[in-house]
Formats: structure tokens, sequence, C-alpha cells
């Protein structure tokens, strides 16, 4: 399981000069816990790709999801940690993962707030959507498009009914977690004419929050505020 760092050890530890194990847990696993006079805070970041079953090129940025699997766990259950912030810069991946990682966030009993930095494309979408309340900077981008595997296809009835139920899965999760309304996600995710070797569609910041698919325009001091509200109200 991952550890994670918290803020007035990390201190502790660069007052000491020893601050260089700590940096280094935070690094591999891009988490850190900040306790504050508002209430105790773990910032997750989901960044590059969401790696599955098969392992990826050492050269590709990913986030592991039997990683983060645990780590949700323990911050559900840990009494010290009172709101997750989780921080999206993912080209996304693979599917099994990134809704299994969604499906945990979506389930957890604490605040949680996500913010979409940079991008949040294809299974970042529904990662995007599974916290309580999610942001998104005008600056920031979402794509959506249907889905798509790698490898050998065997082009038989079963294989695109197969295709049409994960499909189906991910549209529900989606409409059931944001206030997207399904004709317009469907709408999005067989545009065409948009992206130029591919279906789908690119959309920003504003274009997000309008279509209801996240719910504020924001950045970290936002999707703070909330958190740090949450954590105040349930005390």
């Amino acid at each position: 399981m991952c550890e994670s760092v918290r803020y007035d050890e990390l201190m502790s530890d660069v007052e000491k000069g020893g601050a260089e194990n700590n940096f280094q847990q935070i690094e591999p696993f891009g988490s850190v816990t900040v306790n504050s006079a508002k209430g105790t805070i773990h910032c997750l970041a989901i960044v590059g790709q969401i790696e599955g079953h098969m392992l990826l090129s050492p050269e590709n940025k990913t986030t592991k999801y039997e990683h983060v699997m645990p780590m949700l766990a323990a911050i559900e259950e840990a009494d010290d940690i009172d709101g997750l912030l989780i921080m999206l810069n993912t080209v996304g991946g693979d599917i099994e993962a990134g809704l299994g990682i969604a499906e945990l966030i979506a389930s957890m009993s604490k605040p949680t707030a996500s913010l979409v930095l940079g991008g949040g494309h294809s299974i970042g979408v529904p990662l995007a959507v599974s916290a309580k309340r999610s942001f998104i900077p005008p600056s920031a981008a979402m794509t959506v498009h249907p889905v798509r595997l790698n490898g050998m296809i065997i082009g038989v009835p079963q294989t695109f009914n197969y295709f049409q139920r994960i499909q189906e899965r991910i549209l529900e999760f989606i409409v059931n977690n944001s206030n997207v309304k399904r004709e317009i996600l469907v709408k999005m995710m067989l545009q065409t004419g948009e992206l130029a070797a591919d279906v789908g569609s690119v959309i920003y910041g504003r274009e997000a929050v309008d279509c209801g698919l996240i719910d504020e325009l924001g950045g970290l001091k936002d999707a703070l505020a909330y958190l740090h509200g949450e954590i105040d109200a349930g005390k």
C-alpha cells in the first residue's frame, strides 16, 4: 500500500534536514496528506495513463491502479483524514482499472472533490465525475469518445455486443454521477468531424460545466474551499 506524507511531519524533517526520504515518497506515489486548522485533506494526483493489468513501458507516465485502490480504502478508514482532493491530468487508459478507481471514489463517505487540470480525457471523464463535487478551470480539456480496444478483435456479433455493454457501463456511471443528460453525452461521444482520426468530442472547461458534465468552473482554491466547507459542516 502507498504511504502518504503528513505536512507537519514533512516540515519537521525539513527543519532537521532529513526531508529527502519523504520527497522520494511523494514523487512516485503523487500523494500527500496536508493537515491544517481547517481539517486534514489527502491530495491524490492521477496523471498520465491509467495502467491496468498490463505493464506499460517505463517511458510512459502512469498511474497504477494497484497503488490507488488500497490507498483509497485507507483514506476512507483513516480517522485522521477528513476529505480527499483528486487532481486529474490524464490521457485515459485501461477501462476496467479506471472504472474501478472511479467506483471506489464514488462510494466514499468522506467529502471528495475532483479537479481537472490540463486534461481529463477518455476514462478520465468517469474519474472526474466520481467525486461529490467536480471542478475544472477554463483552460482544461476533456475528450469524450466511444470505447476503443487494442489488439486482435474477432469480427463477430458477440464482439460488438461486448463493446456496447462496456459503453453502457461507462455511460451509466457518468450520467449517474453528474448532471449531464444522457442524450447530450451520447451525441458528444459519437460526434464526427471534430477529431482528425477518431469519433468523439473535445470540450473545454466552460463547455463541460454548461453541459452538466462538471459541476463548477474553478481551480485549486475553489476545490479546497468546498472540502473545507463540507468538513466544517460535518463537524
